[in-house]
């Protein structure tokens, strides 16, 4: 049997049992301080409108200056804001969030690396928890980090797209903030290292 065959059926495999565990959500976590490895519950079918609190946001409020660029993100809106350093762009993309309030994260951070084409590798008690799933996941169609990543300074926290569009506008991570994927590469070409970033 083939690398690819064998690589194939991991895939297969792993999809089947993400589709099994609709409502049970996974601890994200991170792999050798690289890689990244979040896997979502899928969501439910029920949709929730959000647009009365998706308004453009000053950043006065809170940020004391744009150095670097800076992004806002309101976790009760389910949405993320950016600010250019010399305040001349701004944007406003709808996102994905956290499941519950207990895998929600708030307060400053930064962005630490920017990945495109994020790999996803479980740790060894995903793999424990999950023996059927493969080792690894290359950047493609059945990654669950999208297309590109931006790597927060909070371990296992990232924004990140997603492949999933289902989720944009619900809670559906296990603690990060995903776009979709177009937004997320426009934001990725935006944003650099040291861009400040806040949850709300």
């Amino acid at each position: 049997m083939t690398d690819y065959t064998v690589n194939n059926m991991n895939r297969r495999r792993f999809l089947a049992a993400s589709a099994a565990l609709i409502g049970t959500p996974a601890l994200a976590q991170n792999v050798d301080g690289a890689g990244s490895v979040e896997v979502e519950a899928d969501v439910s079918p029920t949709v929730r409108h959000n647009i009365s609190s998706f308004r453009a946001l000053d950043w006065h409020p809170y940020f004391s200056s744009l150095r670097n660029g800076a992004i806002l993100v309101d976790v009760d809106s389910r949405a993320l804001h950016f600010w250019s350093e010399d305040a001349e762009t701004y944007k406003l993309y709808p996102s994905s969030v956290p499941l519950t309030d207990e895998l929600t994260r708030r307060g400053r951070t930064s962005v630490v690396r920017k990945v495109v084409g994020p790999e996803w590798r479980p740790t060894p008690s995903m793999k424990k928890r999950n023996p059927e799933w493969p080792d690894f996941i290359p950047a493609g169609p059945g990654n669950p980090l999208g297309t590109h990543a931006l790597y927060l300074s909070w371990t296992y926290y990232r924004i990140h797209g997603t492949h999933d569009t289902r989720k944009i506008g619900r809670r559906s991570s296990n603690g990060c903030i995903g776009l979709y994927n177009e937004h997320i590469a426009e934001l990725f070409a935006l944003t650099k290292v040291g861009t400040q970033v806040l949850l709300i």
